[in-house]
């Protein structure tokens, strides 16, 4: 596995400067964390799917055990509130499907914290067909679009960064099946890249315009903690990123082997579908700025332009949070000898 060179920084140098961000306290241990029974509570945002290869990986080659970390996956879904159950104390660690969750959280006075990216890219698109396509924002003018009721402000932020008023757009809201634009009812369909079993309807005429490509830059699948773990516990939430990002590394080496390990654990994902996807997941978790600044990477100045877009969509009813307030780079920082720099 490819790392970052082998000496370590005892100082951190220029977050502050750079990127106005305040750090939480001298806390950054990094070696591996000397506690023998601390559980890494982790809630997902959503159901167990290929997005937690990492973690699955990294659990299975002993990466926690190695760190003193027992790793206790909890699922999320359509009513479990992932960031409410953070916040609370109820689990002390999550990953959630896309970084707004997390600005808006804060806005509303939730103390949690981004500590890393798991995907450099977005994957949700907008999917039509290769006889009707929409290949750029300005195709959906007089589009019918169906999208999940969670992601109608992702289509109000592409719009309204391309100019486009809402009202040229015709929305209703869907579930996760494909059929509707298979046949024609719509025009445009939302989802995920990633997930190869629904989007497999489509065939070859399917015409894909990534959420990303269009202008709105959103980092999925974030961990974040709580202000409170990160000043109390954060050797431990600092050895779990370390774990998870040797376990990310190892599925890049040999992702049969981390598809293997994830239906494993979860016996209801089929392997063949997730052969499928694991190419697609590995290529937006690396990329050029993870082969510069290794598995995780994000910056403050991305923050900012997401909260910048959903500050003029008047989406925070108690105003923006500040960059400092959502996002720190510490962990990456003390982290980053350790970090696989795949790209």
């Amino acid at each position: 596995m490819t790392h970052r060179g082998l000496n370590r920084r005892h100082v951190l140098q220029g977050l502050g400067a750079a990127a106005g961000l305040a750090t939480t306290g001298t806390f950054l241990s990094v070696g591996p964390s000397a506690a023998a029974d601390f559980k890494i509570r982790m809630q997902l945002g959503w159901l167990a799917s290929n997005g937690i290869l990492g973690e699955v990986m990294a659990d299975k080659l002993g990466y926690f055990a190695e760190e003193g970390l027992e790793l206790d996956i909890i699922p999320g879904g359509p009513n479990i509130d992932g960031v409410a159950s953070v916040a609370s104390g109820a689990n002390n660690f999550g990953s959630i499907s896309s970084s707004p969750s997390l600005m808006l959280a804060r806005s509303a006075g939730l103390p949690i914290k981004c500590i890393a990216a798991g995907y450099q890219q977005h994957p949700f698109t907008y999917f039509s067909m290769e006889a009707n396509p929409v290949r750029k924002p300005e195709d959906l003018v007089g589009k019918k679009v169906a999208t999940q009721g969670t992601a109608r402000i992702l289509l109000r932020a592409l719009l309204a960064k391309n100019g486009i008023d809402e009202s040229q757009v015709e929305v209703s809201v869907m579930g996760g099946d494909m059929a509707p634009l298979k046949v024609g009812q719509v025009d445009v369909a939302t989802g995920w890249q990633t997930n190869v079993g629904a989007l497999s309807v489509l065939g070859d005429e399917r015409v894909d315009m990534k959420l990303w490509d269009a202008g709105i830059q959103l980092y999925a699948n974030p961990y974040y903690t709580t202000d409170d773990v990160l000043q109390e516990n954060s050797d431990k939430i600092t050895a779990a990123i370390r774990a998870i990002s040797r376990g990310w590394g190892a599925v890049y080496e040999n992702p049969e082997a981390g598809v293997d390990a994830l239906v494993e654990r979860y016996p209801n994902l089929d392997k063949d579908s997730e052969m499928k996807a694991v190419d697609l997941v590995l290529g937006f978790s690396f990329n050029d700025k993870t082969k510069a600044g290794g598995w995780g990477i994000m910056t403050a100045d991305n923050w900012q332009e997401q909260i910048d877009t959903y500050n003029s969509l008047e989406q925070f009813t108690n105003g923006a949070p500040n960059v400092a307030d959502i996002m720190t780079l510490d962990i990456l920082e003390a982290t980053k000898d350790v970090r696989p720099t795949f790209g």
